[in-house]
């Protein structure tokens, strides 16, 4: 099956336009396994994994970006009230949100 298709493409680029086989214009589509939720449980279920992870993830980032620079991030925010260490763990965190929202979306 994919020979043909791969055989019209190529006949196609090479020849111009020609007709596709029966068998290949009546073709079901393959099916995939998707994340998609067939009922609400799992939807809810589905976004409560994947509040989780997102959120461990987070936190997770924001700790191993803490380690990697001097100083202690953490304690420049809440005791020194530094804004601009303040924003800057903010981006950390947003930037890893950005991430697993992705990946959630494929």
């Amino acid at each position: 099956m994919k020979n043909k298709i791969a055989h019209f493409f190529i006949g196609s680029m090479l020849f111009g336009a020609v007709s596709l086989p029966a068998q290949v214009v009546n073709a079901a589509p393959p099916v995939a396994s998707t994340w998609h939720a067939q009922s609400l449980w799992q939807a809810i279920l589905n976004l409560l994994l994947f509040a989780c992870i997102g959120v461990l993830a987070a936190i997770a980032g924001y700790k191993i970006f803490d380690k990697c620079t001097p100083g202690n991030l953490t304690k420049e925010i809440l005791e020194h009230r530094n804004v601009a260490a303040a924003i800057i763990g903010a981006a950390v965190i947003l930037g890893v949100c950005i991430i697993v929202a992705a990946s959630m979306l494929g």
